[in-house]
């Protein structure tokens, strides 16, 4: 993957200057601050969640609060900091009192992620619960079906590999869905040296054992 160019970084930095200046929809007349998402513009692994929290709204960072932390601790048992991968959200402002993103606003969000998508040129994005893995895969499949299965897509004119796990929030007081998170999470440098051309073969689809949904 070539370094960012100067011109990279600078319509990186146009793009979050336009993110936090946005007013596309009504979610800008409540936000504290909008959160464009932070780690590295040249990252491989990209991870996509599904909208800022109140800590997030507050400090304009994102997941910062208590699945802030566990996903960190994720990253760490793979080897990586969140300084080596791009975190970022489908929506860049919080919905009030953290309620469910509309499909109006996720719309007028969805052009901004593409576009990061677009300059960051990840080689994965692991989608964090249900409406980043719905949105970037085009699929209304749950993520309790789906999580823990790489699958080609093409994304804001990228060849790239989706792979959904379950948002740490979600797993944070459900033992059982932790540790189904840690055990996805643990083979992503898997699928990052399969990506790079390091490990033969194909990673497996994203076909769910009967049953599930």
């Amino acid at each position: 993957m070539p370094p960012v160019t100067d011109d990279r970084r600078r319509a990186f930095d146009d793009l979050r200057r336009e993110v936090e200046g946005c007013a596309r929809c009504v979610l800008a007349e409540t936000r504290t601050r909008a959160v464009f998402g932070e780690g590295d513009p040249d990252a491989e692994l990209m991870f996509v969640g599904e909208a800022p929290g109140y800590h997030e709204d507050q400090q304009g960072r994102p997941f910062v609060g208590a699945a802030g932390k566990l996903l960190d601790e994720l990253l760490a048992s793979i080897g990586l900091g969140r300084e080596q991968v791009f975190i970022a959200n489908v929506l860049k402002s919080r919905p009030p009192n953290n309620r469910d993103p509309r499909p109006e606003e996720i719309a007028a969000c969805q052009p901004y992620l593409w576009q990061q998508i677009e300059l960051i040129e990840p080689l994965v994005i692991c989608t964090l619960g249900n409406f980043a893995t719905k949105l970037l895969s085009g699929d209304q499949a749950g993520i309790t079906r789906v999580h823990g299965r790489p699958r080609a897509a093409v994304i804001a004119g990228r060849d790239l590999y989706l792979y959904p796990i379950f948002h740490p929030a979600a797993a944070l007081y459900t033992p059982a869905m932790l540790a189904t998170l840690k055990e996805d999470m643990a083979r992503l440098p898997e699928l990052l040296a399969h990506t790079r051309g390091e490990a033969p073969g194909a990673p497996q689809r994203d076909v769910a054992p009967p049953g599930e949904d």
